[in-house]
């Protein structure tokens, strides 16, 4: 009899469905009372009511009412890199200045940017400096930087860092010394140390020293290789937010990220306070595609993105710089490999190819993975932009170390050829196949679902970010529960039953405003900010009258 019981409840629970957002809209309901009427003592109704697109909108020809209750979609940029990548970083720079020109024309604001749409940006090594430059804020509200700086900057200030690789090789002609070169008292430190002032001059202009990773408008992700733990370092504004002992200078972790060896020395790196110590070099060494950490930052990180529970909840862009075999590699005259020069190749000739060929494999690698996780889906959450073809096959033995004017003119050439070459997708276990549409067709798809998500936030009942924001001080009592807890739009007066608890802890003492509803959204996040205090001491309740 009890094992039959038994088996009727589990039957029971299996049958039960995940609770939904709109199990949670009289929570959030309930929540609005508290700001418009009790907290700032609003008794206009009208001033409770969202508001919703204008009739023929492109939000309001698109569901209407029921936008109110969807979760939305978090959008995420990431930016390959590292690997000796260096100037090819014009290349998806150039996409992100396609990209923020058809948002401005799509949203009809002139001054739009890239940080404007996305909701957090992940970085490899130019990537990363890339995704700084987008998100950097010196005022705290709008982006120091245009999409159209980042590949300018290579473009203008990439001479006073970067080299030909054979004018770095011919300084020194034995096979070793392209391992000297990466530690202190080898033959090339003197070439690797000035272009290391060179690059921390430029970077320090570009950023200032006093910017951190708490100086931008929402999360980025910027990894590197740290040598001390032999293990991958991202660098994250969450994790800044959280304590100083993970808050870096800007223009510090750009320096790391892009520190390839042999070609640039390793940062050292402190923390603000000076708690946290890092020698970071080439993130390419770790995640050449950081797309897969961005997505797994996202879908663990429930503070800032409470209602993600999947991919299906996800828009993700992801720039590559340029797929190509390896330009060092000799060939004959009618262009295929110089199998009997490359045989007899040593550690000196290996070093750059092997360099690139590893970080171009781990991109693929990524892109392949990430859209084996989207599944059906990938069409419609995940777009990959990568040069593909003739441009990237005819690039130099020096494409990505040469400054020069010519080089330059020849990497913008690949980056118009890349925008109007029909995009490449992977395909669920069955490699890559061409869409019909061009990466530029593809650029102008995104924007408009960018716009469109933008719009359809205004209007929702559940936030779909909540960021953190910089702070001198904790917030606690009423202030924290507003800022922490409450949607960002008011909505219609239900009866509600209010809870204040008072806990303490230490000489501080917080209070917390409880909601008893049927939705449980609230009572498990106040649940997860009060494991930090360890005695509730006095509990009340009230009943008001509405």
């Amino acid at each position: 009899m009890e094992a039959a019981e038994e088996e009727m409840l589990v039957s029971k629970m299996d049958g039960e469905e995940e609770p939904s957002i709109d199990a949670d809209k009289l929570s959030y309901e309930i929540f609005s009372i508290l700001e418009s009427k009790f907290l700032f003592g609003y008794d206009d109704h009208q001033l409770c009511v969202p508001k919703l697109p204008a009739a023929g909108s492109a939000a309001a020809a698109d569901g209407g009412p029921s936008i109110k209750t969807q979760r939305g979609k978090v959008c995420i940029l990431s930016v390959d890199g590292g690997g000796g990548v260096g100037m090819r970083g014009i290349i998806p720079g150039k996409a992100l200045a396609y990209l923020e020109k058809a948002l401005q024309s799509k949203s009809g604001d002139p001054d739009a940017r890239i940080s404007d749409y996305f909701d957090l940006a992940a970085g490899t090594g130019i990537g990363g400096f890339f995704a700084a430059m987008l998100f950097a804020t010196r005022d705290g509200c709008r982006p120091a930087f245009g999409a159209d700086d980042s590949w300018r900057f290579l473009a203008d200030k990439g001479r006073r860092f970067y080299r030909k690789s054979a004018s770095s090789f011919s300084a020194c002609s034995s096979p070793p010394a392209v391992l000297r070169r990466i530690f202190p008292g080898g033959c090339g430190r003197g070439v690797a140390e000035n272009m290391t002032e060179a690059m921390e001059m430029s970077m320090k202009e570009a950023f200032g020293e006093s910017l951190t990773l708490c100086d931008t408008v929402k999360p980025v992700l910027i990894p590197c290789y740290d040598l001390r733990t032999s293990a991958p370092f991202v660098f994250s504004r969450a994790d800044a937010l959280e304590s100083k002992s993970y808050d870096f200078r800007l223009w510090e972790v750009c320096r790391a990220t892009c520190a390839e060896p042999g070609r640039f020395e390793p940062a050292e790196l402190l923390s603000v306070d000076g708690s946290t110590t890092c020698i970071g070099v080439d993130g390419g060494l770790a995640m050449s595609n950081p797309t897969a950490a961005a997505i797994t930052h996202v879908l663990h990180n429930k503070q800032e993105f409470p209602f993600v529970r999947g991919v299906e909840d996800l828009m993700v862009l992801s720039l590559g710089c340029g797929a190509a075999e390896p330009a060092t590699l000799p060939k004959c005259s009618g262009g295929r490999l110089d199998y009997n020069k490359i045989r007899r190749w040593g550690n000196r000739e290996w070093a750059r190819p092997i360099n690139r060929i590893v970080a171009d494999g781990n991109a693929d690698l990524v892109d392949h993975a990430v859209s084996l996780a989207f599944g059906d889906r990938r069409n419609a959450n995940y777009m990959r932009i990568q040069a593909n073809g003739p441009s990237t096959g005819r690039c130099g033995a020096d494409v990505d170390s040469d400054p020069s004017s010519a080089n330059v003119k020849f990497l913008l050439g690949v980056a118009e050829e890349m925008l109007n070459q029909k995009n490449v997708e992977s395909i669920l276990f069955g490699g890559r196949r061409m869409s019909d549409q061009t990466n530029m067709e593809k650029l102008d798809w995104i924007a408009g679902e960018l716009v469109l998500e933008h719009q359809r936030r205004s209007c929702r009942i559940a936030p779909t970010v909540a960021f953190k924001q910089p702070s001198s001080k904790p917030k606690t009592g009423l202030a924290f529960l507003r800022h922490s807890l409450l949607p960002p739009s008011p909505s219609p007066l239900f009866e509600v039953a209010l809870l204040i608890v008072r806990g303490c802890s230490g000489e501080h003492g917080a209070e917390f405003a409880v909601i008893l509803a049927p939705g449980l959204f609230f009572v498990q996040k106040l649940a997860l900010h009060l494991k930090s205090f360890a005695n509730p001491v006095d509990v009340c309740a009230q009943m008001p009258e509405l």
